[in-house]
């Protein structure tokens, strides 16, 4: 079945008004028909309707909840990735890979070795440009959320949300004993919800004063063995080990 992510403002009682993008696929791309049904999440509440079609207009389209679906792609394991801002579409990749896996947000970081630099406008544009990937890739994963871009933070900023997560795992080159899979070790016994943060440097690497100031707020520096890993490779090997050792 078809998945489609609207806003809770396009849901009024039993009705599910669809806009944008989404008119133009299920009417020209899908062509689907009066009648038909399709599973629509509200990304503001998390909840997912199975609906069906019953009126497709010009500029929008009308649809009838059937009923409330279950919540299956979602799992306990709240993973943010706080990336190194990258060069070239290397964000492109990890955020459109990282959804698939089940990262939950995504926040870009301003570190000291960070080549790309974005401000105000450009900064705009690319976290909407980012969004929709992350949308895109929400309904082919049928994830259950559209993982939320963040806005880019500095240093001082990231340091600041590290308290609201259970663990904040640091991915650091020159780090030699303490294991990823030590720390996870660690949270297999907990029988909850874990929200778990992972900050990964840009292409040139975490400084040594950067990585003294996470250790002051509470990280854990971790290695992630003897190979040296392309910023865009840290995040779909974590994520997948995380989920691999927590979920599955």
């Amino acid at each position: 079945m078809r998945k489609f992510f609207v806003n809770n403002n396009q849901i009024s009682e039993n009705t599910i008004k669809i806009i944008g993008e989404d008119v133009n696929h299920i009417k020209n791309v899908l062509r689907l028909n009066i009648g038909e049904l399709i599973k629509i999440c509200d990304k503001d509440k998390e909840i997912n309707y199975i609906s069906e079609i019953k009126n497709i207009e010009k500029d929008y389209i009308l649809c009838n909840i059937i009923e409330v679906a279950s919540n299956e792609a979602e799992g306990r394991v709240k993973l943010s990735i706080f990336q190194g801002l990258p060069k070239s579409d290397k964000m492109e990749l990890i955020i459109q890979k990282g959804t698939e896996l089940g990262v939950k947000d995504f926040t870009p970081v301003n570190f000291e070795r960070c080549i790309v630099k974005l401000k105000g406008k450009d900064e705009e544009k690319k976290i909407d440009r980012w969004q929709k990937i992350s949308e895109t890739a929400s309904k082919q994963a049928k994830r259950d959320i559209v993982p939320k871009i963040n806005n880019i933070l500095s240093i001082s900023e990231l340091c600041k949300e590290f308290s609201k997560y259970d663990i904040v795992l640091v991915a650091y080159e020159n780090e030699k004993d303490n294991t990823l899979k030590n720390e996870l070790n660690k949270l297999k016994n907990i029988n909850k919800d874990i929200k778990i943060a992972v900050v990964i440097g840009p292409e040139g690497g975490i400084s040594e004063k950067e990585i003294e100031e996470f250790k002051k707020f509470g990280a854990k520096i971790i290695t992630l063995g003897n190979r040296i890993l392309r910023t865009e490779t840290v995040c779909l090997m974590c994520a997948s080990i995380i989920m691999y050792e927590l979920e599955v």
